[in-house]
């Protein structure tokens, strides 16, 4: 490559940093000047309205940036060598390379950056609007704090200088290049994907495929001990990402370990909607999918009950399923698991912040027409609560440093999204998330009858991760006190997938039980005992309790009436989303 082209890659990466930092700035600006303009703005605009108490604490702002100024004078004498540079505690792994430490001008910069944005959130709390609208501005603006940071912009970033100097500049041109193809793919690359092939090394647990419609494809796993229980086992996985969540790699792979405590097990692969599906609501979840996949495996397995599995979202498929199942007097499903799951959205987490009445009445007007949400919005919706690490690190390593990120079985699932049906993702952000129906018996209406969840009595098995940051433990703990029948909760350790995915194979962390279910989960943690390890022993324990007897395992998968289609991991997993 000539001086010239490196030249000319150089002045337009610089020119994409550039403008896409302009209009972050702008479109903050214009958010929060038009508020302040308009009090109605945020009928048109709902971002308007997080910015609408901002200015009416201006008595209070004087002193604020009289704090900032004298923050800011005490980071500038520490460059100047006058005092040290101590306002704001570093405890920020943006900052933790030593470079940071090393030349004064970075130090100054790195510690300007934290004072103003510590003044920001001070800001905020000080402002005039409800806790609800404040928590949402708290949310909005710390992206836009976490966005601005000097870590994320090569002229700031003295680790990126350095390394441009050690590599003549061929770590800004592979950075470019780094960030051309990521536009082209449109998301941000978190691992190298070249590693991994869904059917290869992912989701390769043995089985067959048995059943499809347009929604989506049965999988039967393929025993691998001579004797199975005979109550077979239905697995719900979300339907916002593909379900090889659950059967990653064979070593971490919870489908694998299933099959070998010797559970008949069957799951659910949920096509991404395509245009055909654009009308699909939350009924046809349940009558083409939920209520399709019970029928099929009581088929081939020949039982007339069944147990059932649903994680995440697909956790509140199965709750709204089994309350419709209840009302109609069908006792198909004689145990469930909730993995990760919600009854109570009372506190959904930092997700709340994206739903409120003008975005959900918004998608409603459209609803009627039919439409899809595409996977990238919702990867980078779920991203941005996690924004440090799961966006501007790698902007960071990919862009400015011209790396490329190691191999993750994990984050290269992260980045293999679906699309949702319009009316179907509506249809949950209003009655879940925003009204919360589901604790409300009567006050939704699936498949003709009324739902009430406390009808739900059949024994049940809940898994909470305590650092679950889209599904809080504590939320996910108040399905103990909807459900009817028996109940066991465990608590994991780690986040909503690392604690949920814990194999034995490595049998790291612990979680924590309690046979007592007070209406408290502080009181449930309180009386819990911790034990080490994965959690999947103690639910394979619990299942066995609820899988009757052990018979001969299957010499083949389905029968007459639904026959071998094609070897699992099938098709519909290996669509990608566009």
């Amino acid at each position: 490559m000539s001086e010239a082209q490196q030249s000319n890659g150089l002045a337009q990466f610089f020119e994409q940093m550039t403008r896409a930092n302009q209009q972050f700035v702008e479109q903050w600006v214009k958010a929060s000047t038009t508020a302040a303009a308009d009090p109605n703005a945020a009928a048109t605009n709902p971002y308007a309205q997080l910015f609408s108490g901002f200015w009416q604490g201006a008595s209070q702002l004087g002193q604020l940036q009289q704090q900032l100024y004298q923050q800011q004078m005490q980071a500038w004498q520490g460059l100047s060598g006058q005092t040290q540079d101590a306002a704001v505690p570093l405890k920020d792994k943006r900052f933790s390379a030593p470079e940071w430490e090393q030349y004064p001008f970075f130090s100054y910069v790195r510690q300007s950056y934290l004072n103003t944005s510590k003044w920001l959130m001070d800001m905020v709390d000080k402002t005039q609007n409800d806790e609800e609208q404040k928590e949402r501005l708290r949310f909005f603006t710390k992206q836009f704090i976490d966005a601005m940071s000097p870590s994320n912009f090569a002229l700031t970033n003295p680790e990126v200088l350095k390394l441009a100097v050690d590599t003549k500049g061929e770590s800004l041109v592979e950075g470019m290049k780094n960030m051309l193809e990521d536009m082209q793919k449109g998301y941000i690359t978190m691992t190298d994907e070249s590693k991994f092939e869904v059917g290869r090394n992912m989701a390769v647990t043995p089985g067959t495929v048995v059943f499809e419609n347009e929604l989506f494809q049965l999988i039967q796993y393929t025993p691998t001990t001579a004797e199975v229980y005979e109550r077979p086992l239905l697995v719900i996985p979300p339907c916002v990402n593909k379900y090889y969540l659950m059967d990653m790699q064979p070593e971490n792979s919870l489908m694998r370990y299933l099959v070998s405590e010797g559970y008949t097990t069957f799951l659910v692969s949920w096509r991404s909607a395509t245009e055909d599906m654009k009308h699909f609501d939350w009924n046809d979840y349940l009558e083409r999918g939920a209520f399709k996949a019970i029928e099929v495996v009581k088929a081939i397995s020949g039982r007339e009950d069944i147990n059932a599995l649903g994680f995440c979202i697909g956790g509140v498929i199965l709750t709204t399923a089994l309350a419709v199942l209840r009302a109609k007097g069908d006792n198909s499903v004689t145990s469930a698991t909730y993995l990760t799951s919600m009854i109570d959205h009372t506190d959904p987490g930092q997700i709340k912040v994206y739903i409120d009445e003008n975005m959900l009445r918004f998608r409603e007007a459209r609803a009627s027409e039919g439409g899809l949400v595409k996977g990238k919005e919702l990867a980078t919706a779920f991203s941005s609560l996690r924004a440090n690490d799961l966006i501007w690190n790698y902007v960071v390593n990919n862009y400015l440093k011209g790396k490329t990120p190691p191999p993750f079985d994990l984050l290269y699932w992260n980045s293999d999204g679906t699309n949702l049906p319009l009316p179907m993702h509506t249809y949950f952000l209003r009655n879940m998330y925003q009204e919360n129906n589901l604790t409300k018996p009567g006050a939704m209406t699936l498949c003709g009858v009324p739902v009430d969840v406390r009808k739900i009595d059949i024994p049940s098995y809940l898994f909470a991760a305590q650092e679950d940051h889209i599904v809080p433990w504590k939320s996910a703990y108040l399905s103990t006190q909807y459900l009817s029948g028996p109940q066991r909760f465990v608590l994991g350790a780690s986040g909503h997938i690392a604690g949920t995915i814990n194999p034995v194979t490595t049998n790291k962390r612990n979680f924590w039980v309690n046979d007592q279910l007070p209406a408290s989960a502080d009181l449930w943690l309180e009386g819990a005992q911790s034990k080490p390890g994965s959690w999947w022993p103690d639910y394979s324990a619990w299942l066995a309790g609820h899988s009757g007897e052990k018979v001969k395992a299957p010499k083949s998968a389905g029968n007459r009436q639904y026959k071998a289609i094609e070897p699992a991991p099938g098709r519909y997993v290996k669509m990608r989303a566009e």
